[in-house]
């Protein structure tokens, strides 16, 4: 890996506008070129919207989908990866021939470079899972990339860094979901709404248990064990009846945050991430002290089929 500047972005998006998701992905990737970025990293399916298509029929979701990477939206981040030279990554709804996908794609301004197809998916029973990791050369650096619910599960982390992956992208949706966590739970839309005249409120609970408290239980843990940089983006505001806390960040290999989205709006961080703290972090250190003789147990075929459920699903379906 060599010394790169990095940017995460966070911004709320509309449901299903894409044009509008599109200019917001133009103006932070402006703004984060201009603080010297080399790569622009934005939340998973920012360009289609997400939590929205929880109701939408098969037919409904293939509509909102693209082919990747011949797509309207795909074409239009190359073009503007072009333009700004620059990386960057983004998520969509994938339309695969008969299969449709929560995708995030890597692009430059010489076209597409990796795509990753979500492996855990939930929001909507029509969407069929990825079934590989995915890690690829970018820019001097070696790059994996896992979609939300994925970097939930330690061996999906671990394995990408086996691969080799030196930095690991994590687009998500989410933050201040019901759960049945002490202190966890949605924030009042109000606060939201309300943000510029009295923002105190809304910081409070953004920074609490239900949003980067939460995040921070496990997530600089991912960075730490595997010795790796984090690109944390998210969305912000408005997600169908709740609110997104945003809290963009990039974690480096021991577990710190670099830099970090603070802001009640759209916005984008650039981190310097070097070589140097790689070799010298503790992850890198157990994974060679790993012992896989020992570790059959890992990988035997469970007993039940694997099933994927966020706790928020798990939190509401007790409530009914």
């Amino acid at each position: 890996m060599r010394d790169i500047r990095i940017a995460a972005a966070q911004f709320e998006y509309r449901n299903g506008d894409k044009g509008y998701n599109l200019d917001r992905v133009r103006t932070l990737t402006r703004n984060a070129v201009e603080q010297g970025a080399e790569i622009v990293a934005f939340h998973e399916c920012c360009l289609s919207g997400y939590t929205f298509v929880q109701s939408f029929s098969r037919e409904q979701l293939a509509s909102l989908a693209e082919l990747v990477p011949d797509g309207p939206c795909t074409r239009a981040l190359i073009d503007m990866a072009r333009e700004f030279n620059v990386a960057i990554l983004a998520g969509l709804f994938e339309r695969h021939g008969d299969l449709l996908h929560n995708t995030c794609v890597c692009v430059t301004g010489d076209g597409l470079v990796a795509r990753h197809r979500k492996l855990h998916t939930f929001v909507n029973r029509h969407l069929t899972p990825g079934n590989e990791f995915t890690v690829f050369d970018l820019l001097g650096c070696r790059c994996g990339l896992l979609i939300c619910y994925d970097n939930n599960l330690p061996e999906n982390v671990r394995a990408t860094a086996l691969m080799g992956a030196e930095v690991i992208f994590m687009p998500h949706v989410t933050g201040c979901l019901p759960s049945a966590m002490p202190g966890r739970g949605v924030v009042d839309r109000t606060l939201w709404l309300n943000r510029e005249r009295d923002p105190v409120p809304l910081r409070l609970e953004f920074a609490g248990p239900k949003g980067r408290g939460w995040l921070m239980r496990w997530l600089p843990t991912r960075a730490w064990e595997n010795g790796v940089y984090a690109v944390f983006t998210n969305a912000v505001g408005i997600d169908e009846q709740e609110v997104r806390n945003g809290n963009a960040m990039i974690l480096d290999p021991f577990g710190e945050s670099l830099v970090e989205c603070h802001t009640l709006g759209d916005d984008v961080v650039v981190g310097l991430c070097t070589a140097e703290k790689l070799g010298a972090s503790s992850g890198r250190r157990y994974i060679r002290a790993r012992r896989p003789d020992l570790y059959a147990k890992l990988v035997e075929p469970p007993v039940q089929p694997p099933v994927t459920e966020p706790g928020w699903k798990v939190n509401s379906n007790a409530a009914r």
